[in-house]
């Protein structure tokens, strides 16, 4: 059998899962990302594609302070690099009505640290999830990260993290009004950062499930229960109930899971992890992932998250991960769509250059492009010569996969000088590469990124070559973009200049 997991792959973080009839319904976290919160469905769990995105209107909330902050992790000195933006929503259905519940962590200022920024909690609705129709946020005063919600005898509850551990309140879905006083529920089994949590409801018992312990290599999920939802919780003897922590499995960071019930009366989970390669590299970042569940003696437990799950499932999956034209197109936070025009198969791109640069930690570059699915493929677009450029312009139009503005591998053509540039920065690692080759004319040129589980390699070719042949320009060590972070790669075509108003043309772009 073909291996099920990841059943969303690349960059796909934070996930949670609703049933409703014959379909599940996915969202994940999206960051700086914009359209954001993508959703995903199916009917068997392992085929997946994407319907939409709840965050798909720039007037719906701003992602312009969702910049990337580099702070020191003691003791071991390593660098984190935590992305603002939409944080690790929760889905849910009720009364005919799909609810998103969100986090948008907005940064104090460009230089500040994590434990100042803003965090803006807010509800989204929709009757009709098919037609991508999102209600405006409703937000509601809660200080901290990951909420949930939970429906009970005509009551609605928030869960989140805050300072204290999960806290909870009962709330107005139409207003975001507080109707109860904020409590604190659980701190947690004993690990650090108790976040992530979902209350599920079985034989009379409220069963609270949270991860703990951050979200890299301790990440673990537990559990703890009460038959009242405001407590005391008891711990489950059996925690954790899901993790990778201190195991060699290829699948690791294990956690923030959401658990649901299939219509044959079995249990699953959804959790983030990632797929770490045998030199420590995990390229594709946190991935969502399926694994079976049980109740055993009134606990929920979980398998091992493996590429093939250990229960059978009812056919071999496959990723079909969009469905409507050009929906997994993403920009990088508040993007100007006056600067795009998208033919409505995605593979020809005229992009109106702007003087915002890829490196830009709160504006929007013109910039669009696709999460990377696969661990071996390539990404390759053909680039028209510019035409009415002048040296003056100074532009760079080209490929590129980035994480974050710290964080960039990319190969451009550079009007000022003519020549074919490859950069790659990494601020975490203090690493910046850059290589030039010098062209001097072309109707056309290539641009092509081949990618591995460890590599990267950028080639070139343009119709001018005498054997059309690709030229190596450069490679990329997949470890020198594997940091402590929260978001993955996304591969795409960009175009930047010192004066506004160029307009460049793509075709044949894919990522494949």
């Amino acid at each position: 059998m073909t291996a099920v997991n990841p059943i969303i792959p690349g960059f796909a973080p934070d996930p949670s899962v609703v049933k409703v009839g014959e379909w599940y319904y996915l969202i994940n976290s999206s960051f700086h990302l914009s359209p954001g919160l993508p959703i995903y469905v199916s009917k068997d769990l392992l085929s997946w594609h994407q319907i939409g995105n709840a965050i798909y209107r720039r007037d719906q909330l701003s992602l312009a302070r969702s910049n990337t902050n580099l702070s020191t992790q003691s003791p071991t000195g390593d660098i984190l690099l935590a992305t603002g933006g939409l944080y690790a929503p929760t889905i849910r259905h009720h009364n005919g009505i799909f609810y998103v519940v969100c986090t948008n962590a907005i940064r104090a200022d460009i230089s500040s640290l994590d434990s100042n920024s803003v965090k803006q909690n807010f509800i989204l609705s929709a009757k009709d999830i098919w037609a991508n129709e999102w209600s405006d946020p409703v937000y509601f005063d809660f200080h901290g990260i990951d909420p949930s919600l939970f429906f009970d005898d005509g009551k609605v509850y928030v869960q989140g993290a805050a300072a204290q551990g999960i806290s909870m309140f009962e709330i107005n879905l139409l207003t975001g009004e507080r109707i109860s006083p904020e409590r604190t529920i659980w701190t947690g089994s004993g690990g650090l950062y108790p976040e992530g949590p979902h209350i599920y409801k079985r034989n009379e018992w409220y069963y609270l499930m949270i991860s703990e312990d951050g979200t890299h290599e301790n990440h673990m999920v537990t559990m703890a229960r009460s038959k009242d939802i405001w407590g005391p919780y008891e711990t489950c003897p059996n925690n954790p109930i899901l993790t990778a922590r201190g195991t060699s499995e290829y699948i690791q960071h294990v956690g923030h899971c959401d658990a649901f019930e299939d219509g044959e009366g079995k249990w699953w989970g959804v959790s983030l992890g990632v797929r770490k390669a045998s030199n420590g590299s995990c390229i594709l970042g946190r991935e969502t992932f399926l694994t079976s569940g049980r109740w055993d003696k009134e606990w929920l437990t979980f398998d091992m998250v493996k590429l093939i799950p250990t229960d059978p499932v009812r056919r071999e999956g496959t990723y079909d991960l969009s469905a409507a034209p050009n929906v997994d197109f993403v920009y990088i936070r508040d993007a100007d769509l006056s600067k795009y025009d998208i033919s409505n198969d995605g593979t020809q791109v005229t992009l109106t250059a702007s003087r915002t640069d890829l490196s830009h930690p709160s504006l929007s570059p013109t910039f669009v492009g696709k999460r990377q699915r696969r661990l071996t493929g390539e990404s390759i677009v053909t680039l028209r010569h510019p035409s009415g450029v002048s040296a003056l312009d100074k532009l760079k139009a080209g490929l590129v996969c980035y994480k974050d503005e710290h964080r960039y591998i990319r190969l451009f053509y550079e009007a000022s000088n003519s020549e074919i540039v490859f950069e790659f920065l990494n601020n975490a690692q203090k690493t910046v590469n850059t290589e030039k080759h010098t062209i001097h004319s072309f109707e056309q040129l290539t641009l092509r990124m081949t990618y591995t589980e460890q590599s990267y390699w950028l080639s070139y070719r343009a119709d001018t070559s005498s054997d059309k042949g690709f030229t190596h320009i450069a490679s990329v060590d997949a470890l020198q973009l594997t940091d402590r972070d929260f978001v993955g790669p996304v591969l795409g075509i960009f175009a930047v200049s010192e004066d506004d108003g160029p307009v460049v043309k793509f075709t044949d772009f894919s990522v494949k």
